[in-house]
C-alpha cells in the first residue's frame, strides 16, 4: 500500500527565521564594527544576506527534517498498517507531532475499546451457546428417554405407552415453544419484524388477557386485577398482538414469582397528553439490586432452578423489551427483595382521547 505523505513546514519555517535573524543580527554588528559601511549599505547588506540564510536554511532543514523524521514517521505507520482495516493507514503521513501523538492515541484506545468489545461479544456468545444448549437440552434428553423407554418393550403396556407420549408431546411442545421465542427474538433484533399499527382499548386487552391466564392463577391462589376497580376505555396505538404478548408476559412472569394467596395488580395511567403507563406489580418475592440489569438478556434467569420448573423458554423478558424498543417506547423495573416487583411500560395514546362506555 503506497502511503502518501502530507508535509509541514512549521518547524523549517520558525527554525529557518531564528537562525536568519540571529546571525544577521550578529553579521551586520562584526561587518560595521570592522568595516564602518554608510546605514544604506548596512541596510541592503542585511535584507540579502537574512534572505539569503533564511532560504538555505529553510531548504536544509526542511530536507533533514524529511530525511530524519519521515523515515522514523514511516516505520509507525508501517507498523501499524499490518492493521489493514485500520483508519490510521488510509490517512496522509504527517510530520507534525502533536497531531501524529493525537492519531495514534486516538487509534490506540479505539483498538482497545474494539478488544473490549470483542471479549464482552465472546463472554456473551460462549454464555448465549451454552444456555441455548441447556435449555434444548432438557426437553431432548426427556423425549428421549420417554421414546426409548417405549421401544425396550413399555410399548406393549397401552397405559404406559399413552402416557410416556403424552409426556414426550409436552417435550416436543417445550422444544417448539423455545425455537419459536428465538426466531421471535432474532427477527426482533434484526428489525425484520414488522409491526401492524392499529387503535384498540387496553383496558379491553388487559381484561382478556386475565380471562387468558385465570386457571393459571388460581392454580397459586393469586388473585388478577386493576388497581382501580371503576377503571374506564383508554384507547392507544401499536400492535395489538404485540402487546398483548408483552402484558402476558409479564403477568405470567408475576403468577410465576408471586406468593400464593397474592395479587397482582395492573394500572393504566395517564402520564402525558400523549402517554399512558402500563405497570404490573406484584407482592411476590422480588428481585435483587444485582439482578436488576441483567434481567431483560436472553435466558437469564434469577431463581436458575425454579424458574426451569415452572417452564418457559427464558426469552420472555427480552422478548418484551424488543418489542417495547420496536414500539420506540421505554419499559421500567421496580422492585424490592422480599416485598415485590414492579414493571411498566409507556405506550402511545390514539388521536382521539380517551372514550366512555355507552
Amino acid at each position: 500500500m503506497k502511503i502518501s505523505f502530507k508535509k509541514t513546514y512549521k518547524f523549517a519555517i520558525k527554525s529557518a527565521l531564528y537562525i536568519s535573524v540571529f546571525a544577521t543580527g550578529f553579521g551586520l554588528l562584526i561587518v560595521n564594527s570592522i568595516f564602518k559601511p554608510s546605514f544604506q549599505s548596512l541596510l541592503l547588506f542585511g535584507f540579502v544576506f537574512i534572505f539569503c540564510l533564511y532560504a538555505f536554511s529553510f531548504i536544509v532543514l526542511q530536507y533533514r527534517v524529511e530525511r530524519f523524521i519521515y523515515r522514523r514517521v514511516k516505520k509507525i505507520y508501517d507498523e501499524v498498517s499490518l492493521l489493514e482495516s485500520s483508519s490510521l493507514i488510509n490517512q496522509p503521513i504527517t510530520t507534525d507531532m502533536e497531531t501524529l501523538s493525537r492519531e495514534v492515541k486516538k487509534f490506540a484506545t479505539d483498538k482497545k475499546l474494539e478488544i473490549e468489545m470483542l471479549q464482552i461479544r465472546e463472554e456473551y456468545r460462549r454464555e448465549f451457546l451454552g444456555n441455548v444448549s441447556h435449555e434444548l437440552k432438557t426437553p431432548l434428553f426427556t423425549v428421549q428417554g420417554y421414546l426409548s423407554t417405549l421401544i425396550d418393550g413399555a410399548m406393549e403396556d397401552k397405559n404406559i405407552r399413552k402416557k410416556y407420549l403424552k409426556r414426550a408431546e409436552k417435550g416436543v411442545e417445550r422444544l417448539i415453544y423455545i425455537v419459536e421465542d428465538l426466531d421471535m427474538i432474532t427477527k426482533l433484533e434484526a428489525g425484520d419484524l414488522n409491526l401492524e399499527y392499529s387503535e384498540f382499548d387496553v383496558v379491553e386487552l388487559i381484561q382478556n388477557v386475565f380471562d387468558l391466564l385465570e386457571m393459571k392463577a388460581e392454580k397459586r391462589h393469586i388473585k388478577l386485577c386493576f388497581e382501580n376497580a371503576n377503571i374506564q376505555p383508554n384507547f392507544v396505538q401499536g400492535d395489538k398482538d404485540r402487546i398483548q404478548q408483552v402484558i402476558e408476559n409479564l403477568i405470567v412472569n408475576s403468577i410465576k414469582y408471586g406468593k400464593e394467596n397474592g395479587v397482582t395488580e395492573v394500572t393504566v395511567v395517564n402520564l402525558t397528553k400523549k402517554k399512558i403507563l402500563i405497570r404490573i406489580s406484584d407482592n411476590g418475592e422480588g428481585i435483587e439490586k444485582q439482578n436488576i440489569p441483567r434481567l431483560f438478556e436472553r435466558f437469564y434467569r434469577v431463581n436458575k432452578s425454579g424458574s426451569r420448573s415452572e417452564g418457559g423458554s427464558g426469552l420472555g423478558l427480552a422478548i418484551v423489551k424488543h418489542i417495547i424498543e420496536a414500539h420506540k417506547e421505554k419499559i421500567y423495573v421496580e422492585s424490592e427483595f422480599g416485598i415485590g416487583s414492579d414493571f411498566s411500560f409507556t405506550l402511545e395514546k390514539a388521536p382521539r382521547k380517551k372514550i366512555a362506555k355507552t
